[in-house]
């Protein structure tokens, strides 16, 4: 499906009827990561409607040379979802980038946002600044390794903690396919201009009192899992887990906890709505 966003199309995919849940994949990527994150959680759950958004300059969606900065990346989330669903209340969910983006929601229009999930989320958009362990490979699959070419062998020794033929597959195709669709020279720039928000995200008029839940690894070398600390008291229905044996792919290295949780997490939902 395409939605038209001032002068740029904006792709997106829905699945299923009911309570909206609108996803914000990673930077460069596209929304295969959360559908591939997601729908393993409602092939026995029934009632929500997800709706899957290509980030601009990312999957399908196109590039605008006025796109320049996150808060304008924030305004056409924003137009996205009035345009999509203009009146009703919806669930979010935020792996990466999207978790920072996600906080930019929350940070504009929280009233209508009935639950958060935050995936491994950017906390501090300047990588320098961010405390973060060294990479390590916990578990490793030589015979994977010496399958694929050095150049996949060592992408993904770079970013895996776990390594497996099962988590390589959808690695590969949850991930790398959708970075092949990205527009490099927007994205460069973005990263290099406008990553940040012009505003401190995370101080908020009031906290956020709806059931949240914030998933990190404690391997991630990325974002890592420290500075989430710092923010954890603006929602105070949240669950803060910090999972052993997962780095930035947290949800395919941990898929069964991950799977698990979120699932308490859409029950802490549904209790909180019907009361």
């Amino acid at each position: 499906m395409e939605c038209k966003i001032r002068n740029i199309s904006i792709h997106y995919e829905i699945i299923g009827e009911g309570k909206p849940i609108i996803m914000l994949h990673g930077y460069s990527l596209d929304h295969r990561l959360m559908i591939g994150c997601m729908e393993p959680v409602f092939r026995a759950r029934d009632g929500y409607k997800r709706i899957y958004i290509d980030l601009p300059g990312m999957g399908k969606s196109e590039s605008a040379d006025w796109i320049i900065s996150a808060d304008v990346m924030l305004d056409i989330i924003i137009e996205f979802i009035n345009k999509i669903i203009p009146i009703e209340n919806f669930l979010l969910v935020g792996e990466s980038y999207g978790g920072y983006l996600s906080r930019g929601v929350i940070h504009k229009m929280a009233d209508r946002v009935d639950g958060l999930l935050l995936i491994c989320p950017v906390i501090i958009a300047d990588t320098k600044k961010r405390t973060v362990p060294e990479h390590i490979v916990l578990i490793k699959d030589q015979e994977l390794l010496f399958n694929l070419t050095p150049e996949e062998a060592e992408h993904f020794s770079s970013m895996s903690v776990v390594q497996s033929q099962h988590i390589y597959g959808r690695y590969r195709d949850e991930i790398v396919e959708g970075t092949k669709l990205a527009d490099p020279i927007f994205l460069e720039k973005y990263r290099e201009n406008g990553y940040e928000f012009s505003f401190d995200v995370d101080q908020l008029n009031k906290k956020f009192t709806r059931p949240a839940l914030v998933l990190v690894g404690r391997q991630d070398s990325v974002v890592g899992f420290k500075d989430m600390w710092r923010i954890l008291d603006n929602f105070t229905r949240a669950t803060f887990s910090v999972l052993d044996r997962a780095g930035h792919n947290l949800q395919i290295e941990q898929e069964e906890v991950h799977n698990c949780l979120v699932n308490e997490w859409l029950n802490r939902v549904e209790e909180r709505l019907i009361l």
